[in-house]
């Protein structure tokens, strides 16, 4: 099929290729003339053909709005737009809402994997009409993993926002236990090599996982993390989480402590945060905070 990609920053660029190497033709649009195949979302809507899918893979908040709201007028009925940035899943009944009144489809989709995605494949979930989605499966089938799993029509409209939404949450935890418990094996004398105790729970243990994976390449890289300043920064989605559950009057003690624990890395040089932002960098190419 035909696919509409706006937005060729770490994400998009890589899911360009990989949709690409699938065997689809791709026409990617971003404000960096180097990176783009078309040079307005004008020319990328006339070159695509009907019923055409553009899926949009830039900032949250007002630079997916004002997308969105360009691409409905541009669009016709029977089109798709999708969202696969990480918009807060209010917004996505917005958007739908919208491009319906022009008969316009909505499908959004949260996705992780970060840097490493384009030769392991993305984890999706999304939310919307099953016509709609039907319309993009074949792109998320080029997404995904190879396998059974990977990918999940999670709902209605904003579903899949909101399931990426909570997986972000229990990935703020996951990374906090991590870096609680280097911070504890540094600190004390009689453990010499924790580097090395970090490596041995690679197999066997049951807190292997592919986050413990990446803290020891990090600790391959810098051992102590000594050139790393103790700073996190959050992206919203722990943010938002944490709103979804007092709104739901669901208790979050961990995902909120972890978050929380980020805020306190804006007070001081936390040893935790070094781990925490190490972590970060390494699946999603986050920016790190030199000493």
């Amino acid at each position: 099929m035909e696919l509409g990609l706006v937005g060729l920053g770490k994400m998009g660029g890589n899911m360009r290729e990989r949709i690409r190497r699938a065997g689809h033709t791709v026409l990617g649009y971003d404000r960096n003339a180097d990176l783009a195949d078309v040079h307005s979302l004008e020319e990328l809507v006339g070159k695509l053909s009907g019923p055409r899918v553009v899926w949009v893979m830039v900032p949250a908040g007002e630079p997916t709005q004002t997308t969105i709201d360009q691409l409905a007028e541009l669009l016709e009925p029977g089109d798709v737009v999708v969202d696969g940035g990480n918009s807060r899943w209010t917004d996505d009944e917005k958007h739908a809402e919208e491009l319906a009144a022009k008969g316009i489809g909505f499908v959004d989709c949260g996705v992780s994997g970060g840097v490493w995605g384009l030769e392991n494949g993305y984890a999706l979930m999304y939310g919307g009409d099953a016509e709609n989605v039907a319309k993009v499966q074949p792109v998320f089938d080029a997404l995904k993993p190879e396998g059974d799993f990977g990918s999940v029509h999670a709902g209605k409209v904003g579903a899949g926002h909101f399931a990426k939404m909570v997986h972000n949450g229990i990935e703020y935890a996951m990374m906090q236990a991590y870096a609680e418990g280097w911070e504890l094996l540094e600190k004390v004398d009689s453990v010499e090599n924790v580097r090395e105790v970090f490596r041995s729970w690679q197999e066997g243990t049951v807190i292997r996982s592919w986050l413990l994976d990446l803290a020891v390449n990090a600790l391959d890289e810098d051992e102590h993390l000594h050139q790393l300043r103790g700073y996190a920064q959050d992206s919203g989605e722990g943010r938002w989480t944490v709103e979804a559950a007092i709104d739901h009057a669901v208790p979050l003690p961990a995902i909120t402590a972890s978050l929380f624990a980020r805020f306190a890395s804006r007070q001081e040089d936390s040893p935790q945060m070094k781990m925490i932002a190490a972590l970060r960098n390494q699946f999603g190419g986050h920016a790190v905070e030199k000493k």
